[in-house]
């Protein structure tokens, strides 16, 4: 059993705190446009610039939606309590589920500029998109919050911002893997050739959807919010199954409608 005591704060210069959870978001951003450039040579119609400007409105619908869907799904009594409190970003707090959402208005709004649909720009992003879930679940596991549930397993970790001193699973990091390193490999493998479109769309729902549902079995529900419903399901389970049912759909449909239509894969 190990102690965590990783100092959160990368650099202090005194007057201004650099925290890793923020250099984890740089680095996420910069990692999304490594491989989008990539993926761009390969792609007709995209190019660096194209992606960089991407990579923009991407992270601002990050960063809006994930505050927005924090406030709005996990403290929305608070909201109620105090609307400003919305803005106080300052006091941490971003939904992965709300991030999705502000992701998929950017990259429409992106599209119609550019003359793309909703899924043609979904399959080019999705595969760039994991890599930066697992640097975050990292910004986690540094920063010692969202835990995982008590455990006597080992590899357990007592985090001291849980107050009381047990062991507990390192669910941070069992989300880097499955939702990072091998959500990407997968996605990368299977975009590597051409696929119907909305196809890598829908498999990147259904993995995240599946993964997130498994690791919440070994997460610490939010204290305020505790489990949903049976006396296990969670929040975080609740707004990941139906991403499930969506990837499933999506995939069924794209397939389908290659096969009724004859429709070539890109």
């Amino acid at each position: 059993m190990w102690v965590h005591d990783i100092d959160p704060i990368a650099l202090d210069l005194g007057f201004l705190q650099v925290h890793w959870y923020g250099v984890m978001y740089l680095v996420a951003f910069l990692a999304a446009f490594l491989l989008g450039s990539h993926r761009a040579k390969r792609t007709p119609g995209w190019d660096t610039e194209q992606v960089s400007d991407l990579i923009f409105w991407g992270a601002a619908g990050v960063i809006l939606g994930g505050r927005f869907g924090y406030v709005l799904f996990y403290n929305f009594d608070q909201f109620l309590q105090d609307p400003l409190w919305l803005f106080a970003v300052w006091e941490g707090g971003m939904s992965f589920h709300g991030g999705l959402l502000g992701v998929i208005v950017a990259i429409t709004l992106f599209g119609r500029k550019h003359g793309r649909g909703l899924f043609e720009m979904g399959d080019f992003v999705a595969p760039l998109v994991p890599i930066g879930l697992g640097v975050g679940r990292l910004g986690n596991f540094i920063g010692g919050e969202l835990w995982g549930r008590t455990t006597d397993v080992s590899w357990a970790v007592v985090f001291p911002r849980a107050a009381d001193g047990m062991g507990r699973h390192p669910s941070q990091l069992y989300e880097a893997v499955l939702e990072g390193l091998v959500m990407f490999l997968i996605l990368w493998w299977y975009s590597s050739t051409p696929k119907p479109r909305m196809a890598v769309s829908g498999l990147f729902l259904m993995l995240y959807g599946v993964f997130r549902s498994f690791v919440e079995l070994y997460r610490e529900p939010d204290s305020h919010i505790g489990f949903i419903a049976f006396g296990w399901l969670t929040k975080g389970q609740m707004l990941s199954l139906p991403m499930i049912a969506i990837g499933a759909a999506l995939m069924l449909w794209a397939y389908t409608r290659q096969a009724r239509l004859g429709e070539g894969v890109r």
